[in-house]
């Protein structure tokens, strides 16, 4: 399984860094559990549905940050894309999810994956 980036989400996880130092690590621990289960397994990352893409989109709701004492339910959302024919996931956005209304950024997924 090969894995990338786009520079978008580096930019924002170099920017989460400053305030969750163990993010590093856990991108690393994400990429091992992503590389036996790429589509994920609900409630732990769930499918975005309606964008109208074929590439398959997916979000990690339940990411496991060291840096947060809160566990598997930390705040932190991770956007990928998956394509099975290569097979590959490249990483498009992380963010922190602090109110109901936080969501990807749809037009970033439409731009480069459709």
């Amino acid at each position: 399984m090969e894995f990338d980036s786009l520079t978008e989400f580096d930019k924002e996880l170099e920017r989460l860094l400053r305030k969750y130092r163990s993010l590093n690590a856990d991108i690393d621990l994400l990429r091992k559990y992503l590389r036996n289960n790429p589509r994920g397994n609900p409630p732990i990352v769930v499918r975005i549905p309606g964008l109208g893409l074929e590439t398959e989109i997916y979000k990690v709701r339940h990411f496991r940050c060291k840096a947060l004492k809160k566990g598997s339910r930390s705040g932190i959302r991770v956007i990928y894309a998956f394509f099975p024919d290569n097979p590959k996931i490249t990483f498009s956005e992380i963010y922190y999810h602090e109110k109901d209304n936080t969501d990807c950024d749809k037009e970033r997924l439409k731009n480069y994956f459709d």
